[in-house]
């Protein structure tokens, strides 16, 4: 990071430029942190940079609030230049409560920014954290990093003081103003935030108004507090002009099965049990069953996966997915599937550790069970994913304005495709704003790429007749 003057109470602020950041935003789960950065990063993309994030949930099952065990962060690391990972070491780290700074105070860099809610550094959570002392009073804390110590909680009841909220219903939009302070720091657009907040909480006003209202205090404060000698921006990275979306990996996985199920023209029959962190592959792949993919959310893992072997033996494409529990509990039938000979696709989306492992904390904690976890003599193929910066690059083929099957490839910057983007994309040079609201986006983006597959085989006629009609109308009304 540059080095940076030392804040004077009425020095005129200077801005710097900076070639990358990495931040972290850490407090209770119940604080929005996961939110907080998620916004973060959808402001940083339109802004044009580069990003790699991580998110960090507490692995525990109901950690009390203010315990070190119960800490929720998000990391993100944006540049100008390409980024492939979430970054290391911290430029700036935002502590909701004494439990998030004891956690991750070690990983700011000496010299980084450090912004602290000074209302949450009472005595109680002092001691839930194991602080014997308040940590921001130590001068060394402050002599190490450019501390900032802000009553974020106060600031917010402040701003919306008049409207019919209760202390709890306020204390949920703290995360809003250190949102927008940061986005201050950093030179973020709030417009992306904004009109998320308008989409969310469309039916609650109020709710709508009380977090616009403290992202805008937070923005507004770092603006006119004396306490920031400058702020910083991150140019736009040079990248390929076209449409960007953010992508998880279990969101690139379910794209993946959309894309072989159209392709293959093979239906595909997705049977799970909802478990963390795997659970979201089958929620994404629950919106799209327009595209030759049916999915099960069955009662048990036994369930999930002998579902996906009568699929299999059926015709379509059999597949499951699980984490460490659930591919223990799915064993007996993947031995089942090896002996009848039937196609059987699992995922293995996995966690750390043995027995139950850690819900939220993922690494090769499943290695030795995917190849030897079966009873008797039943080998199957292991294949581990791809490193993700080969999985970064987009497919070379553009793809055709009204193509007669979902491809779901990259759109180059010549495809012939309305401009507006869809819901987690982002468009680079130049930018521009989605002026619908996200679901009329989600339903043009794949309008655009993909028209309606046909009615799947064996059906009667008359009903293909019905389902084609309604598929048509569909399509049109998605143009």
């Amino acid at each position: 990071m540059a080095e940076t003057v030392a804040p004077v109470t009425g020095a005129r602020k200077t801005r710097k430029e900076l070639d990358r950041a990495v931040i972290r935003f850490a407090g209770d789960s119940g604080d929005g942190m996961q939110l907080t950065g998620e916004q973060f990063t959808t402001e940083s993309a339109w802004a044009g940079n580069d990003i790699a994030t991580l998110p960090n949930f507490p692995a525990e099952i109901r950690a009390p609030a203010g315990t070190l065990f119960g800490v929720s962060s998000f990391q993100l690391q944006f540049g100008s230049q390409r980024v492939y990972t979430p970054g290391d070491r911290l430029d700036c780290l935002v502590a909701m409560n004494p439990a998030a700074l004891k956690v991750h105070l070690t990983d700011l860099k000496p010299g980084g920014l450090l912004i602290a809610n000074t209302a949450s550094f009472d005595e109680r959570n002092l001691t839930k954290a194991g602080y014997p002392a308040n940590p921001l009073d130590d001068p060394t804390l402050g002599e190490r990093y450019r501390l900032h110590k802000i009553d974020m909680t106060g600031l917010t009841h402040q701003a919306i003081q008049d409207l019919a909220l209760n202390v709890k219903e306020r204390d949920r939009t703290k995360n809003f103003f250190a949102l927008g302070l940061v986005s201050w720091i950093y030179t973020r657009p709030l417009e992306p935030t904004l009109e998320w907040i308008q989409k969310r909480f469309a039916k609650n006003k109020v709710y709508a108004e009380a977090n616009t209202r403290v992202l805008k205090a937070g923005h507004a404060f770092g603006e006119t507090a004396e306490i920031f000698a400058e702020h910083y921006a991150v140019e736009a990275a040079e990248m390929a002009p076209g449409l960007y979306r953010a992508m998880v990996g279990n969101r690139a996985l379910a794209w993946g099965l959309l894309a072989a199920a159209q392709r293959s023209k093979v239906p595909i029959v997705y049977g799970a049990y909802p478990i963390t962190p795997a659970s979201s592959i089958l929620e994404e792949l629950a919106l799209h069953k327009r595209f030759r993919i049916r999915t099960i959310q069955a009662e048990d893992e036994i369930a999930a996966v002998t579902a996906a072997i009568g699929a299999s033996f059926g015709g379509a494409i059999g597949v499951t997915g699980s984490s460490g529990p659930g591919i223990a509990l799915k064993g007996e039938a993947i031995g089942l599937a090896v002996t009848a000979e039937l196609p059987l696709v699992i995922f293995n989306i996995q966690r750390g550790g043995p027995s139950t492992g850690l819900p939220t904390k993922t690494e090769q904690g499943d290695l030795m069970q995917a190849l030897y976890g079966r009873n008797s003599e039943s080998p199957v193929v292991v294949l581990p994913r791809p490193p993700p910066e080969t999985a970064s690059t987009p497919p070379t083929r553009p793809c055709a304005s009204r193509p007669s099957t979902c491809s779901l490839s990259w759109c180059s910057a010549t495809a012939t495709s309305p401009t507006a983007p869809s819901p987690g994309s982002f468009p680079i040079r130049p930018p521009c704003r989605p002026s619908t609201s996200s679901s009329a986006l989600r339903r043009r983006a794949f309008s655009r790429t993909c028209a309606i597959p046909p009615p799947w085989p064996g059906r009667g006629r008359g009903r293909a007749r019905r389902a084609s009609s309604t598929a048509s109308g569909a399509s049109r009304s998605r143009t």
